[in-house]
């Protein structure tokens, strides 16, 4: 089995915010969600070391113990997660740090998934392709979204746009009536998007970020197109095809968007 992986920071003078790891069996993604900096997170530790510490807890979770649900694994992460820095930090801040979550494992005959947050998992079956992504965040604050995305991208008045919207969303993380994200409430896991499929019917996967799921959203290519260039020429190809398409559209306004 061929496994391979990379990340891009979303900017280049920001940490990188996304973990991505795998060992043969299984392999976790997740997609951090710092917010602007503006706005204050409560944590003196920052979303990429949140990122890291959940990530390798995840991957080594999911290789120990593969009759545990991924829900299970997951909860108890965070919890671990939750107990270093709860003595150091705000864990009560709306901005406190926070990564949507795709976890994948392939154990005996089953190939589990588990998606939390507006990552994506494909999977190319034998029925064909399978897209698994959880957008309840889509559903909270459409006003703001909507004043947010009709101001150009990179503009003050789009950044004060922004730090409107992701402030209310983040009043809204992990409530009923909200969305669902791995943050500072082991109860979140409860509510990610779970399955499995016959691990021989299984041709390839693919764990994805909002960031790469563009080149669909921006009408690049199709999902099994995706998964080609993935085969062919590799995560980082993917990642220029959506750069160039942001750079094109360097005001939002084909592909209006928070950043």
């Amino acid at each position: 089995m061929l496994v391979q992986f990379a990340t891009l920071p979303g900017r280049d003078d920001r940490p990188n915010e996304d973990f991505a790891g795998a060992l043969p069996d299984c392999a976790v993604l997740l997609d951090g969600s710092g917010g602007p900096s503006e706005l204050p997170s409560g944590c003196v530790h920052g979303t990429p070391w949140f990122v890291r510490q959940l990530g390798a807890r995840l991957l080594a979770g999911m290789e120990t113990d593969q009759k545990t649900p991924l829900s299970d694994i997951l909860s108890a992460c965070i919890s671990e997660v939750v107990d270093l820095h709860q003595h150091t930090c705000d864990l009560e801040a709306l901005g406190a740090p926070a990564a949507m979550v795709v976890m994948a494992r392939a154990s005996h005959d089953t190939f589990e998934y588990l998606v939390l947050g507006d990552s994506t998992l494909v999977i190319d079956t034998d029925d064909g392709i399978d897209v698994v992504s959880d957008h309840r965040i889509d559903d909270v604050a459409a006003a703001e979204r909507l004043a947010m995305q009709a101001l150009p991208v990179g503009t003050p008045q789009h950044q004060a746009a922004r730090i409107k919207f992701v402030r209310l969303q983040q009043s809204l993380r992990n409530c009923d009536g909200g969305y669902w994200i791995a943050s500072t409430s082991p109860d979140a896991a409860e509510h990610a998007l779970t399955g499995s499929v016959p691990v021989d019917q299984v041709r390839r996967a693919a764990l994805l970020s909002d960031g790469v799921t563009r080149f669909v959203e921006f009408d690049l290519g199709t999902w099994i197109e995706l998964l080609g260039i993935l085969d062919t020429y590799g995560p980082t190809t993917v990642f220029s095809r959506v750069r160039a398409a942001e750079t094109a559209d360097p005001d939002g306004v084909r592909w209006p968007r928070a950043k």
